[in-house]
């Protein structure tokens, strides 16, 4: 998750206020009683729910430098989930962006190292299935009309290059952040439809396309619909579950567009008393047992739930095991300043964690786990 962030601080005040707590309002739509049968999107599993983990080399671990991630603590899941962006010349936290920073490099703009190729030759890293997400604040009018094709050749480059690993691009993720990601509606709507024609083009077959909403900004079914690239542009359709989880309109649409959903981002938090006047959620240091299992009962319960109760269209999920507040991005964050949400910090968590992911429903990897996921290609 990477902002735009000088006008995100100041703004988010108004964004993340919400009263999270047991008197919510119901947490998914309703499934109806009898549904069509819908085609399988690509890369969707017939039945099951895709566990990926992210989001920068600490938090994922399984390498030689950075080993307490959760790849050193827990079962390998289906996938892992990286960033990168194609905005050359903005600066984010002393480090002036190049364009596609992070996929071939070790780069750090913030939110600490990325290097999508360190992890692609790594053994820890096999028979996994990788999520891309790519922002181009500022850009999308030099995507849209073509100025920044050169980007989009070369990420095809990258994509043809990992062969058959299964790979989930989510092209300007979090379309409707405003104000911290501020995409213009015609011109992000222009490049994202070019950006996938390119790619297809260049005979890019191991790579589906994720259409992610924020989950809480676009407030109705026709916000949604004026940022819909249409059904031809879109595999997946994606939201983030953060701490107004409880707004999103993701699924409901969804289920009438006969798509399945990517729970993109996740990762523990809770709005706070204040939260309508401040935007601040309350401490979350899963290695505080008291903020743990307030974290367990009022944002993992309700995670889980929102899976279960629509297991029908919500097929991946991405865990984001970080630890927010020992990286600058994130230290005058009001939703992430004071989050750490490394389950391996916590015995208890770690423990029901590992019992809920356990079950049939949840997809880990897998030696079949390419060949299951290409019956749907």
């Amino acid at each position: 998750m990477k902002f735009n962030y000088s006008i995100w601080i100041a703004s988010a005040v108004l964004l993340f206020s919400c009263k999270n707590g047991t008197d919510k309002k119901d947490l998914v739509t309703e499934v109806p009683a009898a549904k069509n049968e819908r085609k399988l999107a690509k890369f969707e599993p017939k039945d099951g729910v895709l566990i990926f983990v992210g989001q920068e080399l600490e938090a994922v671990g399984g390498l030689e430098a950075y080993n307490d991630g959760y790849l050193d603590h827990f079962q390998k899941p289906a996938g892992w989930t990286t960033y990168t962006n194609i905005n050359p010349g903005e600066e984010s936290f002393g480090r002036i962006q190049e364009g596609l920073d992070g996929l071939y490099e070790t780069a750090d703009w913030g939110d600490n190292d990325y290097n999508a190729s360190l992890q692609l030759a790594a053994p820890a890293y096999e028979n996994m299935a990788l999520a891309i997400g790519l922002q181009f604040v500022n850009h999308e009018e030099k995507i849209a009309d073509g100025t920044h094709d050169h980007f989009t050749y070369k990420l095809a480059e990258f994509l043809k290059s990992l062969g058959k690993r299964p790979v989930f691009l989510r092209i300007a993720y979090e379309f409707d952040g405003e104000p911290w990601n501020h995409y213009d509606k015609e011109q992000t709507l222009k490049a994202y439809k070019r950006m996938v024609d390119i790619l297809r083009k260049e005979g890019v077959t191991n790579t589906a396309y994720v259409w992610q909403s924020t989950g809480f900004m676009s407030q109705s079914q026709q916000e949604l619909e004026s940022w819909y690239p249409g059904d031809a542009y879109v595999d997946w359709l994606g939201f983030s579950f953060f701490n107004r989880w409880e707004d999103q309109k993701m699924i409901a649409f969804a289920r009438e567009k006969g798509k399945p959903v990517f729970i993109a981002e996740a990762s523990p938090t809770i709005s706070g008393k204040d939260a309508k006047a401040t935007g601040n959620t309350i401490e979350t240091q899963l290695s505080n047992p008291e903020q743990a299992e307030e974290a367990w009962q009022k944002w993992f319960v309700p995670f889980f739930k929102t899976i279960d109760d629509n297991k029908d269209v919500v097929k991946a999920v991405h865990y984001i095991n970080c630890h927010w507040d020992s990286h600058p991005m994130w230290k005058d964050n009001s939703t992430f300043k004071n989050i750490d949400a490394r389950l391996q910090l916590s015995d208890t968590i770690s423990k029901r964690w590992v019992d809920k992911i356990s079950k049939e429903l949840f997809i880990q990897s897998s030696p079949n786990l390419y060949e299951d996921l290409y019956q749907n290609k």
